[in-house]
């Protein structure tokens, strides 16, 4: 996602305890998560702006947690089959002298899902490692009565507008960035 910036980059995964703490809420913990990951790749690379995000899901306040497998994908979305949920998409922007964090929230409705539907999702898209078992890029979005974000790409686990906004806070400002500026 961060090449439609056309800025350059470099990934890095950090490994981080993405374990709950103890009364956490879920906003929390994605902006928790998000900051930490930041942190640890800082660590690494001091001179640079460094991006870190998470997601959660969650229904009526509670955190709904990466599958992991098929089973586990199955009851999630037999669990959300019309349901409404929250996803915090939480975003940190660190640089050497501060940081900024940020929670885009989207607001998912879920049709109702039959078994035939469900099943056949699985399958083709094994979104084994997706909050809430739905990747919204590609097939998932079918699952959707309805979405409701002030950012279409926060869904998607990384709210473009809302890193647009920090990064010219830090001096990056993604529409002039390696062009010339006019006098």
């Amino acid at each position: 996602m961060l090449q439609r910036l056309g800025i350059p980059f470099t990934a890095v995964a950090p490994q981080v305890d993405e374990t709950a703490l103890a009364e956490e809420t879920p906003a929390a913990l994605a902006q928790r998560l998000s900051v930490l990951k930041a942190l640890e790749v800082a660590a690494t690379h001091p001179d640079a702006i460094v991006i870190g995000s998470d997601q959660v899901a969650t229904i009526d306040g509670e955190p709904i947690g990466k599958p992991g497998n098929y089973d586990r994908a199955y009851a999630q979305l037999r669990r959300l089959s019309g349901q409404t949920v929250q996803f915090h998409s939480a975003l940190c922007v660190y640089g050497a002298t501060r940081t900024e964090v940020d929670d885009v929230i989207t607001v998912c409705r879920f049709r109702t899902l039959n078994d035939d539907e469900i099943v056949a999702y699985l399958e083709r898209e094994q979104p084994f490692d997706t909050a809430g078992s739905a990747k919204a890029e590609s097939l998932g979005i079918a699952l959707m009565e309805s979405m409701r974000s002030d950012d279409p790409t926060a869904i998607i686990g990384l709210p473009l507008i809302a890193l647009t906004r920090m990064l010219r806070s830090f001096g990056v400002n993604p529409l002039t960035h390696g062009w010339p500026t006019r006098p």
